[in-house]
């Protein structure tokens, strides 16, 4: 980890930080927190670690079980942000077991492991456990099985971590639309045409991650909702 402006600074780990919705919340806490950014080896992690103030990229292939550990450094962690996740599509008939154990695998079994290996670090610290997860995890649709699936379980997950962590703040997060790459695809293959200003913004994201992080101690947002504004939609 490089020098610290504050050794008393806070520490926070964010995956899926290279881009999108992880990269945003790592700036708006750049101020603020110790960071170790995690995601696939890029020259994109590599950047935006050194760009904010107090820094680490963490490269990590959360896909492979083998990959997981604890990051280096980590002794206190104040901060869990579980932002990594992936999108599969395809009704149930063609979305065979490999789609799904896929799915889980980025999704729930990372996350799950991760977790439980910061678990001490979290305690030391009485942590804050933060899960970016979807309102597909509140409703499943059509062509979502998949991910709906792995987002329900996400939820029970976090519900699960609360009740036996009582030391420890857990908010789960669920997203509507977000104008990120992932939308992109999600609107190529729907055959619907990619309007980002209909959607939430990965800065506003950050900012309620930010602000969640921040409310004083006795207080936790157990669970928060945001969907796109009535100025801009309402998926």
């Amino acid at each position: 980890m490089p020098p610290t402006r504050a050794q008393d600074q806070p520490t926070a780990v964010v995956t899926g930080a290279s881009r999108g919705i992880g990269a945003r919340i790592a700036a708006a806490l750049g101020d603020s927190h110790r960071l170790v950014l995690g995601g696939r080896g890029s020259p994109a992690l590599t950047r935006l670690a050194r760009e904010l103030p107090d820094a680490q990229a963490w490269p990590v292939n959360l896909a492979d079980p083998r990959a997981l550990h604890v990051p280096p450094g980590i002794e206190r962690l104040d901060a869990l942000i579980h932002n990594a996740g992936v999108l599969a599509t395809g009704r149930i008939e063609e979305c065979d077991g490999g789609l799904w154990r896929r799915t889980f695998e980025v999704n729930v079994f990372a996350v799950v492991e991760l977790t439980r290996l910061l678990l001490p670090a979290l305690r030391k610290a009485g942590g804050h456990v933060v899960l970016i997860n979807s309102t597909a995890g509140l409703q499943a649709n059509a062509a979502r099985g998949a991910y709906s699936a792995s987002k329900y379980a996400l939820r029970a997950f976090a519900d699960s971590l609360r009740a036996e962590e009582p030391r420890l703040r857990v908010t789960t997060v669920f997203l509507g639309r977000v104008a990120t790459d992932m939308q992109r695809d999600v609107c190529a293959v729907e055959g619907l045409r990619y309007q980002p200003e209909r959607y939430l913004s990965p800065a506003s994201v950050a900012e309620t991650v930010r602000a969640v992080l921040a409310a004083p101690r006795e207080a936790c947002a157990t669970e928060l909702v945001l969907r796109p504004g009535a100025s801009r939609g309402s998926d």
